[in-house]
C-alpha cells in the first residue's frame, strides 16, 4: 500500500454495508455514509455492526487491488442521537424483532426520545398498532443485551479476543464472563463449543498467567484427549497422552504426570489399565457392550419346520414382487427373523438393498410395525428411495433436544430407557458412519421386544466421530449376521462395482479413458486438473449422465493442497455460480458466499431452528438441529439483518447469523470422509499426489462407491496403485471389540 496522507484524519458516518469480515481478528472492511459521500473504511473494528454511527480515525491508502480507501487507527461507536440515525440503527436487523416499517413506526411516534423510551419506558412502546407489551419488553431486553454485547467485545478485545469468538463468550456465560476469563480462562475449552486450547492459553497468557500453571497442564491434557477424539480415538495410551500433551504446552509445562493423576482423582477422566479416556466415551463403550449383548436373543422359538416355512414365505415374497434373490439372501431374512439382533454387511452390487426390501415385506405381512432410519440425511433419502418406505435420520428418529455435554458427553435425546422407540422392528443403514456415541442413545431407545437390524459396509471408511463401531462387531463371532459377496448379474454389472471390489480386495484396475462409466484421465498438472473438471462438471458430464451441473460431486482426498478442498471450492464457485449483479455476497473468513451456492453444515448444530418450504411442501414443520454433512443451497443473503438462508436438500430452511457462518462450507467439492452416505450420478477425484497419510485402500473404495453411474479420475495411475496396495487407514484406539468379548467372558 501507497500513503499519499501521512496526517491522521477524521470521518464520521453510519455504517451502509460491510463488504468482508474476518471473525479471527475483528478486521472488516465497511461502507460508511458521511453525508457528503461513501466512503471504503478498513480496520479492526469488531463490535461495528450495519446501522451504527461511528467516528474513525485514521489516514487515506491506495491498495493495489481495491483502490482508495480509508485505513482506520482508532474509532468510536456513537450513539444515535437525532430520529434519523435512531431509525437507521433500529431497521438495521441490530435488534432482534424490529425491521424496516416498525423501525419506521416507533421513530414516528417518539422522534428524538426514542431510545430514552425503549429503555426507560418500554411499555409505551404496545401504544404503536402491532407491538403488544411482551414484544415491546423483548425489544427492551435486545437493546439493553445489544449494549452489554458492545461492552464486553470491547473489554475481551483489548484482550486479543476477536468478535466472533467474544460473542459465544458472552452468550454462554453473560455479564459473568469477566470472573471466568479472570479466574480460569481455560474453562472457556471445557464449556463452549467451537473455542480450544490455543484460544484459551492466548487469553491466558494475555493476561500473564504462570504457563507452567496446574490449570493449564490439566486443560492440556483434556485438549489433547478431545482433539483425539477428533481422529476417531475413544481413548490414547498414557504415554502418548503424556507426549501429545508436553508438546501441546511447550518447554515451560508443569508436572504432566501430577495434572493426569489430579484429573484422574477428580473424575474428569478415566483411566482403564493404560488406557485414559475422557468419561463420556469409556461409559459409552461399556453401555454398548452391554445393552448389544442384551439385545442378542432369540425372538422366536426355533420349532422342526420353522426354517422351511420361513425360507417358502421369503420367496414367496420375492416372487410377487419381481426380486431375483439367491441362497444366501433368503438365510439373511431367515436369521433376521430368529433373532432379535441381526448384522448385513456387504459391498456395492451384493444385493443388500433387495434383503432389506425382503426383511421389510416379511415383517409387514406379519403386521409389524417397522421403523428406518440411517445416519445423514441424504443416507435416509437413499434408504427411502431404495425401499420405497420412509425413513428419517438417527437423530431426528431419537427425537434430538439438547447440545453436547462437556468431554465427550452425548446429547440429550426424547427417546431412550425410559421412553424408547414404539416399533417392532428398527432396520438401521449406513452403520459405518455410526460413532460411538451416537450408537449408545440408538440402543438406549431400542426396547428388548423390537428386533434391531444393522446393515452396512464394513470397508468403507469409519465413522468421522470416535469408535469403529461396525468393524468391531463384525470383529466378533457370536452375533448372528450374514456378509453378501456375490455380485448379481456381474456381466451386466457396472465397472464402478466391479472396480470397488477388485480394490476391496487389494488387486489393481484397468485403468482408462476408454472405459464409459469409470473413466481415468492422466494428468500431472494441478492447473489443468482444475479446468479439465471444470469442463467436465460444466459442459461434459451433465448430458452424459442425465442431470444438472449441481448433481455431480468432485470429491478430494484431503483438504489442503491445490486440488484439495478449499482450492476446489474457489474454482468451481467462479465456474459454477460466478458473480452477477443480481446475487449478494458475503465474505466471512477466507470464504466468500454467494446467492445461489451449493454449501455444506459441517457440523452438529443442536440448537439451529429450521421450517419446511412451503413451497416445497404442503405439510408445514419446524423443529431444531442441523447436522454435520447436510447440504443446501444459499437461498439469500440479507446484509441488513446479517442473516444467509438455506434451503436444504429435503426441504429445510434455516437461517444462519453472519456470525455463525463457521458452521457452513461451500460443498462443490467436499472429503471423501464427508461424502459417506450419499450417492449422487456422477463423482469425480482428483488423485495426484494426496499427503501419505491418505493414501489407503478405504478411502478410494468409499469415494468411487459414491457414485450411481460414473466415476472419473484425474491424476497419477501411480498414486491410484499405491492407495490400493495400502491396506486400512491409521488404526483408532477402540476397545469396544474387547468389551464385547468381556461380556461373553472371551
Amino acid at each position: 500500500m501507497d500513503f499519499f496522507d501521512h496526517d491522521t484524519t477524521t470521518l464520521k458516518g453510519h455504517v451502509r454495508r460491510i463488504y468482508f469480515e474476518k471473525h479471527e481478528t475483528g478486521y472488516k472492511a465497511v461502507l460508511i455514509a458521511t453525508g457528503d459521500e461513501d466512503e471504503t473504511v478498513v480496520g479492526k473494528m469488531p463490535d461495528v455492526s450495519v446501522g451504527d454511527t461511528i467516528e474513525v480515525a485514521g489516514s487515506y491508502v491506495d491498495h493495489p487491488k481495491f483502490g482508495i480507501q480509508f485505513k482506520v487507527s482508532s474509532y468510536k461507536i456513537i450513539p444515535p442521537t437525532d430520529s434519523q440515525a435512531m431509525e437507521r440503527y433500529l431497521a438495521s436487523g441490530a435488534v432482534a424483532g424490529v425491521g424496516e416499517k416498525l423501525a419506521a413506526k416507533i421513530v414516528g411516534k417518539f422522534g428524538d426520545d426514542t431510545f430514552r423510551i425503549i429503555e426507560e419506558e418500554p411499555e409505551r412502546l404496545s401504544e404503536i398498532k402491532g407491538i403488544s407489551k411482551r414484544k415491546a419488553m423483548e425489544i427492551a431486553v435486545s437493546m439493553e443485551e445489544k449494549k452489554d454485547l458492545r461492552d464486553a467485545m470491547v473489554a475481551m478485545n483489548s484482550l486479543g479476543i476477536s468478535q466472533s469468538i467474544a460473542v459465544k463468550i458472552y452468550d454462554n456465560y453473560g455479564p459473568g464472563y469477566i470472573e471466568v476469563i479472570r479466574s480460569n480462562p481455560y474453562k472457556l475449552a471445557e464449556d463452549i463449543r467451537g473455542i480450544g486450547f490455543k484460544t484459551a492459553d492466548d487469553i491466558a497468557s494475555a493476561q500473564g498467567m504462570d504457563p507452567a500453571s496446574e490449570e493449564r497442564s490439566q486443560a492440556g491434557i483434556l485438549y489433547a484427549l478431545l482433539d483425539s477424539s477428533g481422529e476417531g480415538h475413544c481413548y490414547l495410551p498414557a504415554d502418548r497422552l503424556i507426549r501429545l500433551s508436553e508438546e501441546l504446552l511447550g518447554p515451560e509445562h508443569g508436572d504432566i504426570k501430577r495434572s493426569l493423576d489430579e484429573l484422574i482423582h477428580s473424575g474428569k477422566v478415566k483411566r482403564d489399565e493404560d488406557r485414559i479416556y475422557l468419561p463420556g466415551f469409556y461409559f459409552a463403550e461399556l453401555t454398548c457392550a452391554r445393552m448389544l449383548v442384551e439385545k442378542n436373543i432369540p425372538m422366536i422359538r426355533n420349532l422342526p419346520g420353522l426354517d422351511e416355512k420361513i425360507d417358502r414365505d421369503v420367496r414367496k415374497i420375492a416372487e410377487e414382487s419381481g426380486m431375483r434373490v439367491d441362497p444366501f439372501q433368503i438365510g439373511a431374512v431367515r436369521e433376521c427373523v430368529k433373532n432379535g439382533l441381526f448384522i448385513l454387511t456387504g459391498g456395492p452390487g451384493t444385493g443388500k438393498t433387495t434383503t432389506i426390501n425382503m426383511i421389510i415385506g416379511y415383517f409387514l405381512k406379519q403386521g409389524l410395525d417397522i421403523v428406518l432410519a440411517a445416519p445423514t440425511g441424504r443416507a435416509a433419502k437413499r434408504m427411502t428411495e431404495a425401499t420405497g418406505y420412509e425413513a428419517t435420520t438417527i437423530h431426528r428418529l431419537l427425537g434430538v433436544t439438547g447440545i453436547p455435554d462437556s468431554n465427550g458427553g452425548t446429547v440429550v435425546f426424547q427417546k431412550n430407557a425410559d421412553d424408547p422407540l414404539e416399533a417392532d422392528v428398527i432396520i438401521i443403514d449406513e452403520m459405518s458412519m455410526v460413532d460411538i456415541m451416537l450408537f449408545k442413545a440408538l440402543l438406549s431407545a431400542v426396547p428388548v421386544s423390537s428386533r434391531l437390524i444393522l446393515v452396512g459396509d464394513a470397508s468403507q471408511l469409519p465413522s468421522v466421530g470416535p469408535g469403529c463401531v461396525l468393524n468391531d462387531i463384525c470383529s466378533c463371532d457370536f452375533f448372528p449376521g450374514v456378509r453378501l459377496e456375490k455380485i448379481f448379474r456381474q456381466d451386466e454389472t457396472s465397472s464402478i462395482v466391479i472396480n470397488a471390489h477388485k480394490i476391496d480386495k487389494g488387486e489393481h484396475i484397468e485403468l482408462s479413458s476408454s472405459i464409459k462409466d469409470f473413466i481415468f484421465l492422466e494428468r500431472d498438472d494441478p492447473v489443468v486438473i482444475r479446468q479439465t473438471i471444470g469442463w467436465m462438471i460444466s459442459e461434459k458430464l451433465p448430458d452424459y449422465v442425465h442431470c444438472g451441473p449441481f448433481d455431480i460431486q468432485v470429491l478430494t482426498p484431503g483438504k489442503k493442497s491445490a486440488l484439495g478442498v478449499a482450492e476446489m471450492n474457489r474454482f468451481l464457485q467462479q465456474v459454477l455460480n460466478p458473480p452477477s449483479g443480481d446475487k449478494k455476497e458475503y465474505i466471512y473468513g477466507d470464504t466468500l458466499f454467494r446467492e445461489g451456492d451449493k454449501v455444506m453444515q459441517t457440523k452438529n448444530d443442536y440448537k439451529l431452528e429450521w421450517h419446511t418450504d412451503e413451497m416445497l411442501t404442503s405439510l408445514s414443520q419446524s423443529g431444531m438441529g442441523v447436522f454435520n454433512g447436510d447440504l443446501g443451497k444459499i437461498r439469500s443473503i440479507d446484509e441488513n439483518s446479517r442473516i444467509i438462508t438455506v434451503l436444504f436438500d429435503d426441504g429445510r430452511v434455516a437461517r444462519y447469523s453472519f456470525s455463525d457462518l463457521d458452521e457452513l462450507d461451500l460443498s462443490y467439492a467436499m472429503t471423501i470422509h464427508k461424502s459417506q452416505g450419499s450417492e449422487y450420478p456422477a463423482v469425480i477425484i482428483p488423485v495426484l499426489d494426496p499427503s501419505p497419510l491418505l493414501v489407503y485402500r478405504n478411502l478410494l473404495y468409499t469415494g468411487i462407491t459414491r457414485a450411481r453411474s460414473c466415476v472419473v479420475l484425474l491424476g497419477s495411475s501411480e498414486t491410484i496403485n499405491r492407495m490400493i496396495d495400502t491396506k486400512g487407514s491409521n488404526d483408532r484406539y477402540s476397545s469396544f471389540a474387547q468389551r464385547l468379548n468381556q461380556a461373553y467372558g472371551r
